[in-house]
């Protein structure tokens, strides 16, 4: 049989390393896989099988520095996964059999009690034997924060399965964001990841487990795990077992390129996550480690962790290279390295991303076909909240410099109005009474005039330190008990401190808390874009697209819909699985549609670098036009999931937490408005002044100013012309004469 494609060069900076307890492991490793059931008899595997796929050797490698009975344990838990995995495939998936699955995975919950009552169920197939062996080897001595943790990414790699299992049944592969998110939790990596917390003996202290950087260390390693993965099984995979779940086959699909181009892009993007792993522990770290007070020995047992899952990206691919399960034996052949293949090796790709010229000319915005499949609706009360808004950030001091700091005048009146963010908010919500739409109008001005503020007042002078301080500071300004927020330092601490008010009286304390979380997430956000501009760092593709959705504060929006409807819907169906991947791919809808239409005003007029269009020029070292074409297929990719997602997996989620008929109602009404959210973002910015070539010209013309002395009539000499505005296009660009635009109408 031919080979579908030649594995590309990969980038491997750490040397693998094989634990010298191989051998103990490989034994007593063979004798579990017996005693559990697993073996002959099993219908899944022999001990040929086993012995082929020599899962002792990857954890001999992937796990180097451990003792015989750690690595023994490490072992024992991979036989059970990819057994797991192998005995899913032949019993569930191959016959369609999809409520089979359910039932099956719904039983080995039972297998991972969380107290100190270890007690199980009799186990009824190898499957559950060896989670009812394995929990009680592994669980003592670790916190109960590393169980729950560790218990969710063993829950999410079974259950997720049933996600595979649907899309085989109706012929789908899913898009490439859905497939790097979905494979995290199918594909097992941040399980390993918790494992490896255990192999070290070092947990990730509970205080810092959940912020930014830890994420995207678990998630940088978890997708470089999955897409080495992916190249090494494919032949497999989708020859085989007619598997869909195969990031290959994914891009192949979406770019419409031959299997080889989508290995070779899969691999670039494996080396990005790779090098994105890295960035985060050279550069996050230690400022982590400072601002949440770490001491020197957790710290250390941080590094160790980082050490280990570094350890598992080298040995995890030299098992690979080795197993009997995988597409390797064309793998060792030498051939001859060509410059590109030389320069990717040494990890010089990742300069590109470092490269990108701000304030070029791109422009006019191109604007193509995007799937809204909604007709926007407007409040009747649109004309009041375009005046009240005025009226609003006049009093604020939105549109006036502050005292002392150099470019605070971000805004004027005009532009205020040009921009339009009542049309918005007309939009968002057609139905609101006018309180409600003032409401909404005013936070998204607050937003965006925070979004807008950032780069402004700190990007030019490159403080973030500063910017670090405005945004701890913002939090004040949302007290929890509604009581009069401290005396505003600026207009930007000014406005949400009135817009907070506004909105949190009526509020639950409970939905106060989330509400000024989500907030605090959006304007933390801001730093890891103003980080990213002082370096001069164009973002990895999948860091761009997960930090994109707090930038735009797609989360504030929307929750601030869901307030109207969680009457009978309990707070762990919003958690689920289908609703998260609807929001975020509803959102991921939104956000394109801005980057499309922002790519002129963002790039050539504000030197910025947060654009998907340039990420993906960026990554796929494109021209704008086929940087485009991706960025609009993705576009419409990603809102198709979301009607995919209400058609056929809402309502499974709906019977699995038995909502009633009224709480059914209310997820319709949810669902309804996120369609209401992404018609009215794109009629928005057809609509509003802020995009279009003509706008940005004139927003950004430089502003004459008089020399001090007489005024009136015979002084004009005294007024002077400068050639460009500070931070905006390069002085000297000519400018169209006659530009035509199908961005926006003045």
């Amino acid at each position: 049989m031919t080979q579908p494609f030649e594995l590309p060069d990969f980038y491997l900076p750490y040397p693998a390393r094989l634990n010298q307890h191989l051998e103990e492991a490989r034994a007593h490793s063979r004798q579990w896989a017996r005693d559990m059931g697993m073996l002959e008899g099993s219908g899944v595997w022999e001990e040929a099988d086993l012995d082929a796929h020599d899962y002792a050797l990857l954890c001999a490698y992937t796990h180097p520095d451990c003792d015989g009975t750690e690595l023994s344990l490490i072992t024992d838990w991979y036989v059970w996964v990819f057994f797991f995995d192998d005995h899913f495939l032949e019993v569930f998936k191959r016959t369609s059999d999809l409520g089979g699955g359910k039932e099956y995975l719904s039983r080995l919950a039972r297998f991972m009690p969380m107290g100190r009552d270890l007690t199980m169920p009799e186990p009824n197939n190898p499957v559950e034997a060896g989670l009812a062996d394995l929990w009680p080897r592994t669980v003592p001595g670790m916190s109960l924060d590393w169980r729950a943790r560790f218990a969710e990414s063993t829950r999410n790699l079974l259950d997720e399965s049933l996600w595979e299992l649907a899309n085989i049944n109706r012929g789908r592969v899913a898009n490439p964001v859905e497939y790097i998110e979905m494979r995290r939790k199918v594909g097992g990596a941040p399980w390993s990841a918790g494992l490896v917390e255990h192999a070290v003996r070092a947990e990730v202290p509970a205080g810092i487990a959940g912020t930014r950087p830890m994420r995207v260390l678990r998630d940088s390693f978890s997708d470089a795990v999955h897409l080495r993965n992916d190249l090494f099984s494919y032949e497999r995979e989708v020859g085989d077992e007619g598997e869909l779940s195969n990031g290959v086959l994914v891009l192949e699909r979406f770019l419409g390129c031959d299997t080889q181009e989508a290995a070779n892009a899969v691999n670039d993007l494996l080396t990005s996550r790779m090098q994105q792993f890295e960035h985060t522990a050279v550069f996050e770290l230690g400022p982590l480690f400072l601002e949440h007070g770490v001491d020197p020995l957790s710290a250390a047992g941080v590094l160790q962790y980082v050490k280990g899952l570094q350890d598992w990206q080298s040995g995890g691919h030299e098992w690979h290279m080795r197993s009997s399960r995988y597409m390797n034996t064309r793998a060792q052949a030498s051939r001859p390295l060509g410059m590109s293949s030389v320069v990717d090796l040494l990890g010089a790709k990742r300069l590109r991303g470092f490269t990108h010229v701000p304030y070029q000319r791109v422009g006019p915005s191109r604007i193509p076909e995007l799937y809204v499949p909604s007709d926007v609706r407007l409040s009747s009360h649109l004309e009041a909240a375009r005046r009240n808004v005025v009226v609003w950030c006049g009093e604020m001091g939105i549109l006036e410099p502050r005292s002392g700091v150099a470019g605070s005048a971000v805004w004027d009146e005009a532009k205020l109005v040009d921009f339009d963010f009542a049309l918005c908010a007309a939009g968002l919500h057609p139905d609101a009474s006018p309180e409600e739409l003032d409401l909404a109008t005013l936070w998204l001005t607050w937003g965006t005039y925070a979004d807008d503020y950032f780069p402004v007042v700190f990007g030019r002078s490159r403080n973030l330190s500063a910017a670090k301080v405005a945004v701890d500071r913002l939090g004040a300004c949302m007290p929890l008990d509604c009581s009069p927020a401290p005396p505003p330092a600026s207009a930007l601490e000014r406005g949400l401190a009135d817009v907070w008010a506004r909105t949190a009286g009526p509020m639950p304390v409970a939905e106060r808390r989330k509400l000024r979380a989500t907030v605090e997430e959006m304007c933390a956000s801001w730093l890891w874009e103003l980080a990213n501009e002082i370096a001069g760092h164009v973002p990895d593709p999948v860091d761009y697209m997960e930090m994109r959705r707090l930038t735009f504060g797609a989360q504030l929006t929307m929750s601030l819909s869901r307030l109207r409807h969680t009457k009978g819907i309990p707070e762990e169906f919003y958690a689920s699985g289908p609703m998260v991947a609807l929001e975020n791919a509803m959102s991921d809808g939104a956000i394109l549609v801005n980057d499309v239409y922002s790519y002129q005003k963002e790039i050539e007029f504000g030197g910025e670098l947060h654009n998907c269009v340039l990420v993906v020029q960026s990554f796929f070292d494109c021209d704008y036009p086929a940087a485009l074409d991706i960025v609009r297929d993705l576009q419409v990719s990603r809102v198709r999931q979301f009607e995919h997602i209400v058609a056929h997996e809402l309502p499974i989620a709906c019977d699995d937490f038995g909502l009633d008929v009224e709480a059914r109602d209310d997820v319709a009404a949810f669902v309804a408005e996120l369609r209401d959210w992404l018609a009215s973002v794109h009629n928005w910015h057809r609509h509003c002044s802020r995009y279009d070539e003509p706008s940005l010209l004139r927003h950004h013309a430089p502003r004459p100013w008089r020399l001090g002395g007489p005024t009136g009539l015979g002084t004009s000499a005294a007024i002077v012309e400068p050639t460009a505005a500070r931070g905006g296009p390069p002085a000297g660009r000519t400018s169209p004469s006659c530009a035509t635009t199908s961005a926006g109408t003045a």
